[in-house]
This record gives structure tokens, C-alpha cells and sequence, in this order.
């Protein structure tokens, strides 16, 4: 696979290509808005829960530990979801894998909220999980088929999708929330069904590529030391973001409204940094620089959102999503074009790793607090921010050619990558 980026030398100015890279980005297809449409509500659902946390622990009379299995089972199931999403995608289509996916979530978020006990609940997190790999991971692979702008204008799209549904999850929440915290997994069947009529009448179905993938493909792809690496280093990454996600609810123990309040500033944050800041930062500093201070910044955040009080938690719940969004954004590039691997076959690989750090974060923060104290899961989620960033140091070599071609390193250019096949 061979790699190019916008802009040269010579090009343009900054603001001209990011003006052009903005205009080539609202200028899609309605295919690939109503795919986007759809993904934010996805990514809402990651976030959903968190100011109903306690909530749905009185509920139910369940612990905090308890009610942190929902994101265990979903993201466990996510993560072994993802070795089997290219396989039926590949036989099925796109088109018929997002509406697999989006017809699994909107009947087990609706199963979700009339659920009677934390267990029934938990289990329907697990099934809505399977549905929201199916969508997901298709989800990028048929927008940066469908789009318009190329590969760079897709993945900003995708990004901003990530980030306004991260942003939107909390808010929705809270405000569905505080009337009963039953209402928002029945708003977000109701969201999702109407993502269904909207790819059903808008997105046409997409070519299947000419070689099926096999349920080994990923595992095979991590084969090579730039992907497995990346990989790696998402997965401590991601139990850190998921200790921030599912554990700093308990800390700040607020009413599902201000909960609400503060994690939709987050998300603000993440969509901001994601979509506006991370692609400027690479194409000054490089992706493995941005990447690896980030992670360090993340981890002293996270020290202190632990060890502060709670106005300092507050802050540096919010602040941790520029971080987080910077993040998120370098991986995705890094996953997507530091292999040869087909993009949907090392984006089902990177995820199989780093998902299962997403399961582990939310059952073992509390559980580490039941043994120690409630400062001790923030200490280990800022050393595994730590060992993600160490990662990236020592295995530079085999990240940081690829990493170079992702992003321009002239000044002048845009900073936004280009995956050409």
C-alpha cells in the first residue's frame, strides 16, 4: 500500500487547504450523512450511560462494580465482535451489515430499558454491544467508500461523528435521565430505528470486495509490528479513557444533570481536539510526538482528577477529553495506514486488542478501590497512560516511517492524511 498527503512544499497556505479540506467535507453525499447520522447516535450510546450511573445503581440496588459490568459486557462483546464483522460484511455488504448492526441495537437498547434486575441489564448492554461492532466498524469502511474529499475528508467526517456522539451521549442521558434512567436506552432504540429508514432509503449497497475475509484475517494482520504495536498502545491507552469513562461518575457522585453537564463538556473537548487540533498539531510536531506527549499529559491529568478535590476533578475530567481527542485521532490514522493490510481488516484487528482494555477498565477501577482506595484506579490508569506512550517510544522504528507519510511535514500543509491504495 502506498501512502500520500495533501499539500507540498510549495502548496498552498494553511488556511486555503484547511478551508478546502472544510468545504470537501460538507459537501457529501446523502449516503454518507445519513451513515454519519447514524454513527453519532452509536457513539452516544458509549457515553449514555454515565450520568445515570448511580441512578441506575439505586434503581436496581446494585454496586458500583455492578453497574460498571455494562460496559464491561459491551465492549467485551465488541471486542470479540470485531473478528467477525469483516467476515460477514465481506459475504453480506456494507449496506446489510450497518442494518444487522443497527436492528441488534435497537431491539436490545429497548430490551435495555425494561430491564428488572442488573443482570438482565448487563446482558443487554452484551447484546447491544454485538450490534454496535457490526455498525461501527463497518460504519468507517462505507463512508470513506461513499465520500466525497477522498480519504482525509472520510476520516474527519468519522471523527467528528465519534466526537459529537461522545459529546451528545452525556447530555442525552442526563436530561432522558433525571426523569427515569430507563428513558434514554428507550431514546436511543427510538434514534437508531430512524437511522435504519434513513441508510435503508439513502445509502445504496456498497461492492463487496473480491476476497471474502476470513475470521483469522485481523489476528493474521497483527502480525505486523507497526499494527500490533499501535494496537498494544491503544489498549493501555484505552484502559485509562475508560477508567476516566466508567469510574469518574462514582467520583463526582452528581446529580444526572451536572454529571451530564460535565461529561458533555468533555466531549466538546474530544470532538474539538479530535477534528480541529490533532491534525494541525501532526503536521507541525509529527503523529508519534503528538502522540506520545498527549499520553503523558493524560497521565498527570488523571493523577490529578485522583488526588485533587472535587472542583480539580471536575477540570480535569473535562480538560482529559482535548487529550483524549488528540488521541483518538492518531490511532485511528495509525491503524488504518501503518500496514498493508486491508483497512477493514487492521481496523477489526487494532480494535480486537484494544477493546478488551475498554471491558477491563470499568470492572477492575472499582473493584481496585474495594481494595485499596479511590485514589489508587486513577494512579493505575495514569501508568498504563504511561506504558501506552512507552510503547510508542520504543517501538518508534517500526511506527514512525509510516507515521512520517501519514502526515505532511512541510509547512504549509494541511496535516490531514491521504490513504491511497
Amino acid at each position: 500500500m502506498s501512502h500520500s498527503s495533501t499539500g507540498s512544499a510549495g502548496g498552498p497556505a494553511e488556511g486555503d487547504t484547511l478551508d478546502a479540506g472544510a468545504t470537501s467535507l460538507l459537501r457529501q453525499p446523502k449516503a454518507v450523512w445519513a451513515t454519519a447520522g447514524a454513527s453519532v447516535v452509536a457513539f452516544m450510546g458509549i457515553g449514555l450511560v454515565d450520568p445515570i450511573l448511580p441512578s441506575i445503581a439505586k434503581g436496581l440496588e446494585a454496586t458500583p462494580s455492578q453497574v460498571s459490568l455494562l460496559f464491561t459486557s459491551y465492549f467485551l462483546i465488541t471486542a470479540v465482535a470485531m473478528l467477525v464483522t469483516g467476515f460477514v460484511s465481506s459475504r453480506i455488504g456494507g449496506k446489510k451489515t450497518l442494518l444487522v448492526g443497527l436492528a441488534l441495537v435497537v431491539v436490545f437498547a429497548a430490551l435495555a430499558g425494561t430491564s428488572g434486575s442488573v443482570g438482565e441489564l448487563v446482558g443487554f448492554r452484551a447484546g447491544w454491544g454485538l450490534g454496535n461492532a457490526l455498525f461501527v466498524s463497518t460504519a468507517l469502511a462505507v463512508i470513506v467508500g461513499a465520500a466525497a474529499g477522498g480519504s482525509a475528508a472520510a476520516i474527519l467526517l468519522y471523527e467528528s461523528a465519534l466526537g459529537l456522539g461522545m459529546a451528545c451521549g452525556p447530555l442525552v442521558g442526563a436530561l432522558l435521565g433525571n426523569a427515569s434512567w430507563r428513558y434514554p436506552f428507550f431514546g436511543t432504540a427510538a434514534l437508531m430505528a430512524i437511522g435504519f429508514l434513513c441508510i435503508t432509503a439513502f445509502l445504496k449497497e456498497q461492492p463487496r470486495p473480491a476476497r471474502k475475509t476470513s475470521i483469522l484475517d485481523p489476528i493474521k494482520a497483527l502480525g505486523h509490528g507497526g499494527l500490533a504495536s499501535a494496537a498494544v498502545s491503544a489498549f493501555f491507552y484505552n484502559y485509562t479513557f475508560f477508567t476516566i469513562l466508567a469510574f469518574t461518575p462514582f467520583v463526582l457522585n452528581m446529580t444526572p444533570y451536572k454529571s451530564g453537564g460535565v461529561f458533555f463538556a468533555w466531549g466538546v473537548l474530544l470532538a474539538f481536539f479530535s477534528v480541529i487540533v490533532a491534525p494541525r498539531m501532526q503536521a507541525h510536531f509529527g503523529s508519534l510526538k503528538v502522540l506520545g506527549g498527549s499520553l503523558v499529559l493524560l497521565a498527570a491529568d488523571v493523577l490529578v482528577l485522583g488526588y485533587g478535590g472535587h472542583t480539580a476533578a471536575i477540570v480535569c475530567t473535562i480538560v482529559s477529553g482535548a487529550f483524549i481527542g488528540v488521541n483518538n485521532t492518531v490511532y485511528t490514522e495509525l491503524a488504518l495506514g501503518v500496514s498493508d493490510a486491508p483497512r477493514p481488516v487492521a481496523s477489526a484487528g487494532y480494535n480486537f486488542v484494544r477493546w478488551f482494555a475498554a471491558a477491563a477498565a470499568p470492572y477492575f477501577a472499582p473493584k481496585i478501590e474495594e481494595w485499596t482506595d479511590i485514589h489508587i484506579p486513577f494512579v493505575v490508569a495514569a501508568v498504563t497512560a504511561l506504558l501506552g506512550a512507552g510503547v510508542v517510544w520504543v517501538r518508534r522504528n517500526a511506527l514512525t516511517h509510516e507515521a512520517e507519510e501519514l502526515v505532511p511535514q512541510h509547512a504549509g500543509e494541511d496535516g490531514i492524511s491521504v490513504f491511497a491504495n
